[in-house]
């Protein structure tokens, strides 16, 4: 059974947006290994749409080689996009989901395979609340971003979680790895 983990960068107060945070080599590095693993990456249209930024670094490279590398694993991993509004995809390694979000997750749990990631707030929101994450990898940048979009804001009911593996960045910032207690 494959596992599903949820990896998403915040701040301390909890926020998401992808303009907040601190990325530099040792996190573009440790994201383009982690991609490297993964047999996809789930996105809903919104952080799909944000993350087709990768294909103009490939396309003209960055003088830093960690984006250029993350780039380049961006694009390898296969994605699976959830959308009501896109009728097609222009990114080779993407395809449309066919299924709802709980009947694709659950058939792709089944498959044998690498880990599939889920890469943006929506969905890891909606796969917590169907209890289909497995795993949680939360970057945490070491600032106060004061404005945008809150994690955790669109959960009412408690999820327990067991911290089972901690990673500090130099530049301060801390990857937390949970897993739900079940």
């Amino acid at each position: 059974m494959r596992k599903v983990i949820g990896a998403l960068n915040m701040t301390l107060d909890g926020i998401c947006d992808h303009t907040a945070g601190l990325p530099d080599v040792d996190i573009h590095n440790h994201y383009t290994e982690l991609l490297g693993q993964g047999g996809a990456i789930l996105y809903g249209r919104t952080t799909y749409q944000l993350m087709e930024f990768w294909r103009t670094i490939l396309e003209q490279p960055s003088e830093e080689t960690s984006m250029n590398d993350f780039a380049v694993a961006i694009d390898t991993i296969p994605k699976l996009v959830f959308s009501r509004t896109l009728k097609q995809v222009d990114w080779e390694s993407a395809t449309l989901a066919k299924l709802d979000l709980k009947d694709e997750v659950t058939a792709l749990k089944q498959q044998p395979g690498d880990p599939i990631f889920v890469g943006s707030r929506s969905l890891i929101i909606q796969l917590l609340k169907l209890g289909l994450i497995d795993e949680l990898q939360l970057c945490i940048y070491p600032m106060v971003e004061g404005k945008g979009l809150r994690f955790f804001e669109d959960i009412t009911d408690r999820i327990i979680f067991e911290l089972v593996k901690t990673k500090t960045f130099g530049n301060g910032a801390i990857i937390l790895y949970y897993q739900p207690k079940k």
